[in-house]
């Protein structure tokens, strides 16, 4: 680790002290950027909320904390009758302040989440049936409903949608991208932006996140170019008060003390990483969290076939390497084709970008053309034709001993990767067992992404519905209470959007207002006990 000078350790802290602003200052000044080996004091600042990721699910989250409250539109009737006769009950509050678990009770929709359905139905309601009905939510901004919190992000705000392929249509349309209080197509217009169709480029709604959290007022929560490095809990002994304090990462849930020893109890969180600054020196830094959210997404780390050869230079496991290989040139005039494996539709934006450059295409999958949890299936004709024209390809266009490869689109159904070689030769098997050996220009492997949560011990991997496995979206999301999102084997941490299973933005701003209304609970019972006197706790980390 480098580490900076001492004017750029303080541009980082004062940075800290504009956001808390001069109430806070004091404390903040006192924060030092210290080393691993270094222990805090008690006198160390403590944040009500970290959340880590600043992708639209980070970014929700803020507006939400920041004191933004969503109310049932006077005019508004909701198309479901039962959740509109629910919503009438409790017009008066915001849905913040509401039963959630009675909201979304009977309620169905393509999320998992209970509280996803419910939120997405209020902000697009009967959107799963081809309607474009306007929200039944207005939004007022109640700043005492404001919670400190911070927002850590490796890029600008959008995350992961600065960095996708500029040239691909989002899967979803322009409005299921939106976020809350703010119109997709309204911002468009209003940027003189030509958007010819629902479907949009990922860039402009990278573009229109960045521009959402600056119109909302939220950059003072926001923190650009933080890389974590861990995130651990805070332990201390029952009947010290706070002298002998111990830190110990987030798997356990019970220490069990030996030999007599003083059993712990649990305290805050620790958040350790650092900032990179513009000469590209680290500032390391130390915060304290009373919460932590995990809004980091599944993109960090492309998913692997983990066989012989897959750390040639020739096999790439990114859009951005591959579209990044044409625009240089590296691929034309080749006669060997590339080779593409995966059947999901970052492989298919893989076999038209290569379709529409004339570079001849292998398309290599497990599965058969006819299974039905294919992503092609779910959907329609004419609102993906390019998809389908991928889908079309791979059930026509597939290899057999009679005919060959054909001159632009091969697909082999039912084949495994079982190596690469040196010579860009690659090794497959049918499902029968025969083997082919296959020459090829370069590969890409996409066959999804799965987060990387190494500044959890283990990964995180304790954290899932499965213990001790990695934490993937599908196969493996982090277990949560449905209706908080807090993780459900780790008090005071919390998870939404692809962690826990949501993969679209329309249903991870479910994750926003469950976790929201959680804290807004917790911050009401503590300022109780405060103005009762009874201190709402021991005032340390």
């Amino acid at each position: 680790r480098t580490y900076s000078s001492t004017e750029t350790d303080g541009q980082l802290l004062n940075s800290f002290v504009q956001y808390f602003g001069d109430s806070l200052g004091r404390k903040i000044k006192r924060m030092p950027l210290i080393e691993e080996t270094v222990l805090p004091g008690d006198s160390l600042l403590t944040l009500p909320v970290v959340i880590i990721g600043n992708g639209p699910s980070g970014i929700c989250l803020s507006y939400l904390l920041s004191g933004y409250r969503p109310y049932l539109s006077p005019e508004a009737i909701h198309p479901n009758p039962i959740l509109h006769t629910k919503l009438e009950e409790a017009r008066h509050l915001s849905i913040v302040d509401q039963d959630l678990e009675y909201l979304s009770e009977g309620l169905e929709g393509r999320s998992s989440n209970p509280v996803a359905v419910l939120f997405d139905t209020l902000l697009h309601p009967d959107a799963d049936f081809g309607y474009d009905y306007p929200p039944v939510l207005h939004w007022k901004l109640e700043q005492h409903n404001y919670i400190p919190h911070i927002v850590l992000g490796k890029g600008p705000p959008g995350g992961a949608w600065h960095s996708m392929e500029g040239s691909m249509l989002t899967i979803s349309f322009g409005d299921w991208m939106e976020l809350p209080g703010l119109s997709f197509k309204e911002w468009a217009a209003s940027k003189r932006r030509n958007i010819k169709s629902d479907r949009v480029m990922p860039e402009e709604i990278a573009c229109y996140y960045k521009h959402y959290v600056k119109v909302m007022g939220l950059q003072k929560n926001f923190r650009d170019n933080v890389y974590i490095t861990s995130v651990s809990r805070l332990y201390r002994e029952k009947d010290d008060e706070g002298r002998s304090q111990q830190n110990e990462d987030i798997s356990t849930q019970r220490l069990e003390m030996e030999d007599g020893q003083k059993s712990l109890t649990k305290r805050n969180w620790e958040v350790r990483g650092y900032q990179r600054a513009t000469d590209g020196s680290h500032v390391p830094f130390c915060l304290f969290a009373e919460n932590v959210a995990l809004a980091t997404g599944t993109f960090d780390s492309p998913g692997r076939l983990q066989v012989e050869g897959e750390d040639f230079p020739f096999v790439l496991h990114s859009m951005s390497d591959f579209g990044a290989a044409i625009s240089k040139g590296k691929l034309r005039g080749k006669a060997d084709p590339v080779l593409i494996v995966g059947a999901g539709l970052t492989a298919a934006d893989a076999v038209l970008c290569a379709y529409n450059n004339n570079i001849p295409v292998v398309h290599v999958f497990r599965r058969r053309v006819t299974d039905t949890s294919l992503i092609f299936k779910q959907l329609p004709k004419k609102l993906y034709p390019e998809y389908h024209k991928v889908y079309h390809m791979m059930c026509t266009q597939s290899y057999t001993v009679d005919s060959n490869q054909h001159s632009a689109y091969t697909s082999f159904p039912e084949h495994n990767v079982l190596s690469f070689k040196p010579e860009m030769k690659c090794v497959l098997q049918s499902a029968s067992g025969l083997k082919k050996i296959l020459k090829f220009s370069v590969a890409l492997v996409l066959i999804g992404s799965h987060p990387n949560l190494f500044f959890l011990k283990d990964q995180g991997h304790s954290i899932g519905h499965h213990s001790n496995q990695p934490i993937t979206c599908k196969g493996n999301p982090i277990e949560i209470d449905p209706y908080t999102y807090e993780c459900t084997k780790e008090a005071n941490l919390f998870a939404l959007g692809p962690l826990v299973g949501d993969n679209f933005v329309r249903f991870l701003k479910g994750g926003a207002l469950g976790i929201a209304r959680c804290l807004a609970i917790r911050q009401k019972k503590k300022h109780e006990l405060i103005e009762s006197g009874d201190g709402g706790g021991d005032g340390v980390p």
